[in-house]
């Protein structure tokens, strides 16, 4: 359990016992982030690293904060952490799930008829491209490097193929996005997603310029089934398709790899500006927490009873401040938790 920073400590606390009213799990806290740049002057320790190789799976809160912000290419900056734990762990693919509550339709910036029928699944490769690229910087040039090999994409290219399949549309559909016309990686990111649809006849794929598919994640978001991407497109995409919902406080993430643990962690940020406050959203995280069920140990029944208790507490009306509308009632994060909580002893 890594609560990080900012709301980190609050949401991963409703998501604990959300978990604990499923069953019984042995949590372990750790500092990452912040929180361990301040306590052993870097973002993530060799101990805590160790201590997540031997977990059944990681729960995250959030990382990051203006305090720890610096130009300074030797400070340790607390997104050190995360990277390091998705490379340490093998992790290679990112899934966020986008399936807009019907409670929430008011609470979309899009109109209701455009997010009606909306249930996409963004896969990330999370291992390379420019975030993991070899990078340099002088007081007037600087580089970031964005580095594939055929293997990165190959591997990443199977787990949208599989979840395409696994999802059950009609035809089930992937939309690889790239930028082909411009980058050579993406040229070859396109070559090979080509190669490897060849061993699934069953699944159509169309190819997406980047810009395109930005476009076409607002105008007409129900045409896409699974978005296939690569790291820096991905992380962009994701937190675009996350407002279909209303909120990025809604979106959870699985982070997948090897034999290893998964992590799982919501894709909203650390905001400090709300920290401390007590009202920030906690069912990102909770949901998390249900893909992790689901993803991270077999329990996919327990995964069900935590996704519609959340689903029932907000068609009760109840909205924390980043959902807040005119019907709904405001809740702080305690009381969206106990409502959830509630649901969940109903489904028992």
């Amino acid at each position: 359990m890594l609560a990080g920073d900012g709301i980190g400590a609050e949401v991963t606390a409703a998501a604990t016992r959300t978990l604990a009213a499923v069953g019984e799990f042995e949590f372990v806290e750790h500092p990452i982030g912040g929180a361990s740049i301040d306590a052993y002057g870097t973002a993530l320790t060799d101990e805590v690293a160790a201590a997540c190789r031997q977990a059944d799976a990681v729960l995250l809160g959030a990382v990051g904060g203006p305090r720890w912000e610096s130009t300074d290419p030797e400070a340790p900056r607390p997104e050190q952490g995360l990277l390091g734990l998705r490379q340490g762990l093998g992790l290679y693919a990112n899934l966020r799930p986008v399936r807009p509550f019907a409670a929430l339709a008011a609470a979309s910036p899009l109109r209701q008829e455009l997010i009606e029928g909306v249930d996409l699944l963004v896969v990330r490769e999370l291992t390379g491209g420019l975030y993991f690229g070899e990078r340099w910087r002088s007081e007037d040039r600087a580089f970031d490097t964005c580095v594939y090999t055929v293997e990165e994409v190959e591997r990443i290219a199977r787990v949208g193929f599989e979840a395409a399949r696994r999802r059950g549309g009609s035809p089930p559909r992937v939309a690889s996005v790239d930028k082909a016309n411009v980058l050579e990686t993406s040229r070859l990111w396109r070559e090979v997603v080509s190669a490897v649809a060849g061993d699934y006849p069953d699944v159509e794929l169309e190819h997406l310029l980047v810009d395109n598919a930005a476009m076409q994640l607002v105008a007409n978001p129900a045409r896409f089934d699974v978005i296939l991407t690569e790291n820096m497109f991905g992380d962009i995409l994701s937190d675009e398709a996350a407002m279909l919902t209303g909120s990025l406080g809604m979106l959870p993430s699985a982070s997948l790899g090897g034999e290893g643990p998964g992590l799982f962690e919501p894709v909203h940020g650390s905001a400090p500006d709300i920290a401390g406050r007590g009202i920030a959203n906690p069912l990102a995280t909770i949901l998390s927490a249900a893909m992790m069920l689901r993803h991270g140990l077999d329990r996919p029944a327990d995964a069900d009873r935590v996704e519609a208790a959340a689903a029932a507490a907000l068609d009760r009306g109840l909205r924390t401040p980043d959902l807040a509308g005119p019907d709904g009632v405001a809740v702080d994060t305690e009381e969206m938790t106990a409502a959830v909580l509630e649901e969940l002893h109903a489904l028992h």
